[in-house]
């Protein structure tokens, strides 16, 4: 198996985010040669064309850290239906300047947990829309739709669930086949 470095991006700030804990959850199964580091987003300005004239360095960083690995997994939460406005945020700046969109061709996958049987599929629908317009190549299957029951993620990533558990590794393993057909 070839070595894959994954970046993951938690659309929520929350301390107690339950997608945080699947995201670090996907860090404990990922099958071997699969690293996931983090993508931060909490300290992203507001996203203003009148920022790119002196684009800020923290939006350099995102840019770059998007473009050092080999595909993105974006764990996020359903706020009304659509996605977080702090990721909406980051793919913004993601996206600019024009012409410059970092997820272009990146291999993408999206998921989320929720406490509810639908586990935040309406954002993710509204997600891969988003990355439809950037061209960013998304996993059409498997779907990650979580249902965080509690005590399913433990803070530090356990899982208690072995079903749940091999579908995350399993998840993991479709997207390297993705980014495979990505990889220069």
């Amino acid at each position: 198996m070839s070595e894959y470095t994954i970046g993951y991006i938690v659309g929520s700030l929350s301390s107690t985010s339950i997608n945080r804990r699947l995201a670090k959850a996907l860090t404990k199964v990922a099958p071997e040669g699969v690293t996931l580091v983090e993508i931060p987003i909490a300290d992203l300005p507001f996203y203003s064309q009148d920022l790119e004239a002196d684009f800020p360095q923290v939006a350099r960083d995102f840019k770059q850290a998007i473009r050092d690995v080999d595909g993105v997994v974006i764990v996020t939460p359903e706020y009304s239906r659509s996605i977080p406005g702090v990721l909406k945020n980051a793919l913004d700046w993601s996206a600019r300047p024009y012409g410059q969109a970092s997820f272009s061709d990146k291999p993408t996958a999206v998921i989320g947990t929720s406490g509810g049987p639908i586990s935040a599929a309406v954002g993710q629908q509204h997600l891969k829309t988003i990355l439809s317009h950037f061209n960013a190549p998304t996993l059409g299957q498997p779907e990650g739709f979580i249902q965080s029951l509690p005590g399913l993620f433990g803070e530090d990533g356990e899982i208690s669930n072995d079903e749940t558990a091999g579908f995350l590794n399993g998840y993991l393993t479709a997207f390297t086949r993705l980014i495979d057909r990505y990889r220069d």
